[in-house]
């Protein structure tokens, strides 16, 4: 065995070995990045750029490419995630507000980097045509928005409220508008660059086909998904029909050449928006297998990235590229916020989300320098930049949706199960005053009891008060066996030993992980030597209270949208 380990080649570790350090040293270096209160999704690059080719080299770039279809999958289970977050009712409310603010802040950002990058090129030496070419496709690129890292920081910082619905419907939707710029910059680029491109006309069909296409298949695949959901009862089976419609969708849209997050995004906002009840728990099951997935797509975005390449104009187009997009993002943001009447945190705060680049920027541009084939170098330069810009803005992406969503005061409103445990004690969702058995009742009084309540357990308490046992409805049951004896059972004959017991300040997540681990569906809650009994806790009830408290927090969040 120590032969082995001595032979291993750490720069070509077999794929599995691979997988297990991206997804462990990912998880490693987001708990690091946290505890310095910096968002998860930076741990993940940070750790790609140490094990990839700018570091250490243990992720060379033709794996990248071999697990090239993990990052299609990861982009897809964050559009269908993401589509689930799409209300047709948010749209119809919010609609003019989102393409007024979509319109400007993506076409401010194309000019801003579109002209800068220009200059910056014509100062270097290029000519005239070949330089507003560049500009162009480079500010074409610059609109996208990268939905993974900003939807990724939303739910690690539970943002909930109008700013949070602006900004997934705005990344959301950037694709469709980077897509369009992007068909009508390369087909102007093109002919400016040679006479390589297809026409403005014929591009922008192409554009248009790829969108709607995509918004076709993914509708069709959510009429799928949901016709099965509609027949499943079983909770496994609801997850693997769900993954397996997901691959689907995006391997149908790589054949066909479709924007793979719309398709995935369309079959999450059919099946929200036909059958919002019975696809919640769908997308709760998709939600919980991602993570994973994610940290695995967030490494690879940071081991792909190489800075040793760039040459002198490409720092100074990176330079140029991150101010004016920022500058548009936010610009543009606050442009057509103030346009559409929004709300003040929306103007201020909007733009600050909107600065992470990702996957469809670096698939475009990868399409744009095979556009300059007459001009490889410029083709190289172009993929240059945006993969920089990609890794400037994912370390600062992340950093300002977590600023804007805490000073906007939507941080941790979209309040879950798990964090009303924690803030909770027992006391908070106990049973204060349940219906008791005294040890002398007979089965008559047991049983009249149990028709005054509807609990399944029922402490017992002698004369002193003094918790001694439990009696429950299985209980009882299992004495109708020995009828002749039942004239002359008390309740201290047929109660059960009082078992795991909690006290009223325990925390609740404490009690319910003890509850949970030994199957229990109630824990009497008392107090002292001998036990005093303070109340009941019964697990469904309590499940119940932090459910009714969840939508009662949810519902004076969501009426600030008004």
């Amino acid at each position: 065995m120590l032969i082995a380990l001595q032979n291993i080649d750490i720069h070509h570790l077999n794929i599995v070995l691979m997988m297990g350090i991206v997804v462990f040293g990912g998880i490693v270096g987001a708990k690091l990045f946290q505890r310095l209160k910096i968002p998860q999704v930076i741990g993940y690059i940070v750790i790609g750029l140490i094990i990839g080719e700018s570091a250490l080299g243990i992720v060379p770039r033709e794996t990248i490419e071999t697990l090239k279809p993990l990052n299609y999958f990861a982009l897809g289970i964050i559009g269908f995630i993401i589509g689930g977050e799409l209300k047709l009712d948010m749209f119809r409310r919010f609609g003019k507000q989102f393409t007024a603010i979509l319109i400007a802040e993506g076409v401010l950002a194309f000019l801003l980097v579109g002209s800068a990058a220009t200059v910056i090129c014509l100062l270097f030496g290029m000519e005239t045509k070949l330089a507003l070419a560049v500009g162009i496709v480079l500010g074409a690129i610059s609109s996208a928005t990268d939905p993974a890292s900003t939807i990724q920081v939303l739910w690690e910082y539970k943002s909930r409220g109008m700013l949070t619905t602006a900004v997934t419907a705005i990344v959301a939707l950037d694709d469709a508008l980077a897509l369009t710029l992007y068909g009508l910059g390369t087909a102007i680029a093109g002919i400016l660059a040679g006479g390589t491109g297809n026409g403005i006309a014929l591009s922008l069909l192409y554009a248009f086909l790829e969108l709607a296409g995509a918004l076709v298949l993914g509708l069709i695949g959510g009429a799928v998904l949901l016709w099965i959901l509609r027949k499943t009862n079983d909770i496994q089976s609801v997850l693997a029909f769900a993954i397996g419609a997901v691959l689907l969708v995006l391997g149908l849209s790589i054949a066909l050449n479709l924007d793979i997050i719309l398709a995935s995004m369309a079959m999450g906002l059919f099946i929200t928006n036909v059958a919002p009840n019975r696809s919640k728990d769908t997308f709760e099951l998709v939600h919980k297998f991602a993570p994973p997935i994610y940290v695995m797509f967030f490494v690879f975005v940071g081991a792909g990235i190489q800075i040793s390449s760039l040459t002198t104009i490409a720092w100074v187009l990176v330079l140029v590229y991150v101010v004016g997009r920022s500058l548009g993002k936010m610009f543009g943001s606050s442009i057509g916020a103030k346009i559409a009447g929004s709300q003040p945190k929306i103007k201020k705060y909007l733009g600050m989300c909107l600065f992470a680049q990702g996957g469809v920027a670096v698939g475009l541009c990868i399409l744009a320098g095979q556009r300059f084939s007459a001009y490889p170098e410029v083709g190289e330069l172009i993929v240059l930049v945006v993969a920089a810009t990609t890794l400037v803005v994912q370390f600062l992406g992340p950093a300002f949706v977590k600023l804007a969503v805490t000073k906007s005061g939507e941080a941790g409103l979209n309040i879950t199960e798990d964090d009303l445990l924690t803030e909770y004690s027992v006391k908070d969702v106990m049973e204060e005053s349940p219906a008791v058995i005294r040890h002398n009742y007979n089965l008559n009084q047991i049983l009249d009891t149990f028709r005054q309540s509807n609990h399944i357990c029922y402490p017992v308490v002698n004369q002193k008060d003094e918790l001694i046992g439990v009696i429950t409805i299985d209980g009882i049951r299992e004495t109708f066996m020995y009828q002749e004896a039942m004239p002359w059972l008390l309740a201290e004959d047929l109660m059960r030993p009082v078992g795991h017991i909690t006290s009223s300040g325990e925390l609740l997540i404490e009690a319910v992980k003890r509850i949970r681990e030994s199957h229990l569906d109630y824990m009497c809650v008392a107090t002292g030597e001998p036990h005093k009994l303070e109340g009941l806790l019964d697990y469904r009830r309590a499940m119940r209270k932090l459910n009714a408290e969840i939508i009662r927090r949810r519902e004076l969040v969501d009426q600030s949208f008004a």
